[in-house]
């Protein structure tokens, strides 16, 4: 080999390792600086120092963290401190993450990328956490505000009146999905726009108005204080009789009830009572002249029911003791539409 190419051979060696001290140098300078192109929880940090990183992060991310979090709906708001949530977020691991991010892969690839520019298009992940346990709490306390039990129509009745009360729907909150919407504001504070919004759903009650006739195909209502029974058929009032109910210290029982039992010329299970006289404890059987139950029996609570009588003169007055009682006509006529089970509302 003659001396021009030895010359030749170490001046390449010499640029060579030139390039090599270039290229080492330049990815040297690069180290500590985030690649192009790199986002953290969606906030660009490409380009940056670890201190401007950390710094920006800090602006960007954690001072909205300080912030509540709050729920609307229908013109309420439900709000979950800060404080509660335990907030906590490690910005200086995020920014060791994004720039260990920019340093994969091989030495030449980083070179080329910083020779023409290129970016790496990443998002590095939010490293927020926050309790749980606050959370599900919160979501919690705001489905107890909001959800509510579909409501059945149902009849509102007085001694004179059956009136309608409309059914209501009910509400079932997506809890889940409120948690998750939650937690995904925790970890991406930037795109969370104002309140966040539960998903309602509309729960049916089993009965609606349009059915409530079914339900309630017959009923009964006493007005004690008039004297008078109101039959009642697909909630339209049928025919007012006139009755007589209980007296002083014998009262006919107010309140709802139902036809538990009917018979035809009843037998009387007479109480033990002062009043029953020599018939006290006895049973009188139906169809005798001595059994004031007459024809018909309708009971509806404890020994009370609805009965026919021949003493005609008390109707109209407080005379029984405890029973209604009807003419034996009319008696008849009822007995013959009122199924076991209709309602029975006295007042």
């Amino acid at each position: 080999m003659g001396r021009k190419s030895k010359i030749a051979i170490v001046a390449a060696v010499a640029t060579l390792l030139l390039c090599a001290s270039g290229v080492y140098a330049l990815d040297t300078s690069r180290q500590d600086q985030i690649a192009e192109g790199v986002t953290i929880g969606g906030i660009d940090v490409g380009g940056m120092s670890r201190e401007d990183a950390q710094r920006l992060l800090r602006h960007d991310l954690v001072e909205p963290l300080r912030e509540p979090v709050v729920v609307a709906f229908e013109g309420k708001r439900y709000t979950l401190p800060a404080k509660r949530l335990g907030i906590r977020a490690d910005v200086a691991g995020m920014v060791e993450d994004a720039i260990d991010v920019g340093r994969d892969g091989g030495l030449p690839s980083r070179v080329f990328r910083y020779v023409t520019g290129g970016e790496v298009d990443q998002d590095v992940e939010a490293e927020v956490t926050h309790s749980a346990k606050a959370v599900e709490r919160f979501v919690r306390a705001v489905a107890d505000r909001i959800e509510r039990d579909p409501q059945d129509a149902t009849v509102s009745a007085t001694g004179s009146s059956l009136g309608v009360v409309e059914e209501k729907d009910g509400r079932e909150m997506r809890r889940d999905q409120l948690v998750r919407r939650i937690e995904a504001s925790i970890n991406s504070p930037l795109s969370s726009t104002g309140p966040l919004r539960p998903t309602v759903i509309r729960t049916e009650p089993d009965v609606t108005t349009d059915e409530l006739a079914d339900v309630y195909p017959y009923f009964i209502t006493v007005d004690r204080g008039s004297f008078q029974l109101h039959f009642w058929r697909d909630l339209k009032r049928v025919k007012t009789y006139t009755i007589a109910v209980g007296q002083v210290g014998y009262d006919t029982p107010a309140g709802l009830y139902h036809v538990q039992n009917k018979a035809v010329d009843p037998a009387w299970s007479v109480p033990d009572s002062d009043w029953a006289g020599d018939l006290a404890g006895t049973v009188v059987p139906g169809g005798v002249a001595e059994n004031p139950l007459k024809e018909r029996w309708m009971g509806i609570y404890d020994g009370a029911g609805i009965h026919g009588t021949d003493a005609t003169y008390s109707l109209g007055t407080a005379a029984s003791h405890g029973c209604i009682r009807m003419s034996i006509p009319d008696v008849i006529e009822l007995y013959d539409q009122v199924p076991i089970q209709t309602p029975v509302y006295i007042q």
